[in-house]
């Protein structure tokens, strides 16, 4: 067989430096659509994308010739410039998590990440940072 199949899901976050509530509520919509477009013209594909001021979700469907830790580059860097540009002194922190997604749990994950803005009212983005290493089994120090 000379085609290669592949389900790699994954569900990455990230915070805004310093994890500061950087991004303003009326632009979090805008700054989606903008990572979208950056992931079209890349050719990635996004199956989910939310989050509030201080972080973003995104579950990533990846071809097995993408490297992730580019895919999470580009994003970061355009869509920090692309604030920057308008007007937003803005910077994401360093570095990211990745959590590998079973096609199974697709729909669950989707809905987490779009009903951000309801979870968040019940925890922080540590609290629930640190329940998804956990989850994941990733070893990690707490500081």
């Amino acid at each position: 067989m000379s085609h290669t199949y592949s389900a790699n899901f994954v569900h990455c976050v990230f915070s805004t430096k310093e994890r500061a509530r950087l991004i303003p509520q009326e632009r979090l919509e805008e700054l989606w659509a903008y990572l979208l477009g950056i992931a079209r013209n890349q050719k990635i594909k996004i199956v989910a994308i939310g989050g509030v001021r201080d972080h973003l979700h995104i579950l990533l469907a990846l071809s097995p010739k993408m490297n992730l830790s580019k895919v999470v580059c580009d994003l970061k860097a355009n869509s920090s410039k692309w604030m920057n540009e308008s007007g937003i002194s803005f910077a994401w922190q360093e570095g990211y998590g990745a959590f590998s997604v079973s096609p199974s749990r697709i729909a669950d994950v989707q809905r987490y990440i779009r009903n951000q803005a309801e979870h968040h009212k019940k925890r922080n983005f540590e609290q629930e940072f640190l329940d998804l290493l956990r989850k994941s089994g990733i070893a990690f120090e707490e500081k």
